[in-house]
């Protein structure tokens, strides 16, 4: 069953973002910033009160604590160019920030490839129903990909509500390197999820975060962490890597090592088989390979799991999220790529003790590009990066011609019945 709801592009989602302009000045030349600083300096203080007013007038109801944001950036310039905050005003530090600051359209271009998750906080509902967290993939200017967030909440059969956006985005911030290539970032603490957006802050990412699939991940210990695999983009290269949260507050984004993780697509199970983390994924372009390894952030070669059989999915194979445990084993749903690159989803089910072995395979795609589903940004393509399961029903929010997000119910017992 299709939700009736459908999510779109939209330009008016806006976040404040630094502005960044060559510290370093050519031989002889004062830099831009330094420029800039000084014009802000050698006004009056009416002057740049009058001029503060006009940003302020133009953008401070279309952000969120806009002085706030003005205040950190100024704080950032000062470092790099070893300002004296002791002789700079308030008004003017706001006004020097607001110089170093951009409006960025997060979702201005697409939204897609959204994956699903179970809440931290079940408090509160009815019995049935289960709190969610949806994360999806936003490009905005230049093509750059970003992580966004929805909450909600599944209530029982077929009821699907999304908690509305807020009015202001707030981009995490506090971003801090904790080694290895790893760094940590935070939402803000009066923000909420569904306003937080998660951009490229390394120069491995500085081209696109791309396609997150998030899984609850249960440790040996019995404790619950938020985990996901997404695709690093520097625009020559990818690289997988991985993102740890245990409340959505702070997050923690560290690339994966091994010869896997010059791919991308990987989906980790949600526990340890046979002591071992496992990850699907697609190693040669054209196949799914299983993946286990004893670290969560070094992955070998994997063994060959799955190649294409059937016509809709012959040119190439790929996983669409974390396998889904049932009582009959996983649940893995699939991306095939049929004739004129149709991408369909498919489903499959494995063995729960030895993910390895493939029980049986949907012959058919379980959604498939059609009608008002075809057209988009990259026209017949439908996709996701997770499902979760809702009582006897898979939830799946999956992207159509990466543009958009629609959502569909699936009855497992029937969807197991109708696989060969």
């Amino acid at each position: 069953m299709h939700w009736p709801m459908r999510l779109q592009a939209d330009a008016s989602r806006v976040v404040v973002r630094p502005f960044h302009l060559p510290i370093d000045s050519k031989k002889g030349q004062k830099s831009r910033p330094r420029r800039i600083v000084e014009g802000v300096l050698a006004m009056s203080e009416e002057q740049a009160k009058h001029e503060l007013d006009i940003v302020l007038k133009d953008f401070e109801a279309r952000h969120w604590q806009t002085r706030s944001v003005f205040r950190t950036r100024y704080a950032q310039m000062a470092m790099a160019l070893h300002l004296d905050d002791d002789d700079i005003s308030d008004i003017k530090q706001q006004l020097i920030g607001a110089f170093f600051c951009n409006e960025y359209s997060y979702a201005a271009a697409a939204i897609m490839n959204p994956s699903i998750v179970r809440h931290p906080d079940q408090s509160g509902l009815s019995e049935g129903s289960s709190r969610i967290i949806m994360s999806v993939r936003t490009v905005g200017e230049g093509h750059i990909s970003s992580i966004a967030f929805r909450e909600g909440i599944l209530s029982p059969g077929t009821r699907f509500e999304l908690a509305p956006e807020p009015p202001f985005a707030t981009a995490a911030d506090s971003a801090k390197e904790i080694g290895n290539g790893a760094i940590e970032v935070h939402r803000h603490r009066d923000s909420t999820l569904s306003g937080t957006v998660i951009f490229p802050l390394t120069s491995a990412q500085s081209k696109g975060l791309e396609d997150l699939r998030l899984v609850e991940f249960t440790h040996d210990d019995g404790s619950t962490e938020w985990l996901g695999t997404y695709t690093a983009y520097n625009g020559e290269s990818i690289r997988s890597e991985l993102i740890r949260t245990k409340d959505f507050r702070s997050f923690t984004l560290a690339p994966l090592s091994g010869p896997a993780a010059r791919n991308k697509g990987m989906a980790l199970f949600p526990r340890k088989i046979g002591g071992q983390y496992v990850m699907v994924g697609r190693q040669d372009g054209e196949n799914l390979f299983l993946i286990h390894s004893n670290r969560l952030d070094h992955w070998g070669e994997g063994e060959l799991l799955m190649t294409p059989r059937y016509p809709w999915e012959m040119v190439q194979i790929g996983n669409c999220g974390s396998p889904i445990e049932v009582d009959e084993g996983w649940l893995l749903l699939t991306h095939g790529v049929g004739a004129m690159r149709k991408y369909s989803i498919g489903i499959v089910l494995l063995d729960k003790d030895d993910p390895s072995k493939v029980v049986k395979r949907l012959p058919v795609p379980l959604v498939s590009p059609a009608d008002e589903d075809r057209e988009g940004y990259v026209p017949n393509v439908v996709y996701t990066c997770g499902a979760i399961r809702h009582g006897d029903l898979l939830f799946m929010p999956y992207a159509v011609a990466d543009s958009s997000v629609g959502f569909a119910f699936v009855p497992i017992r029937e969807l197991i019945d109708a696989m060969v």
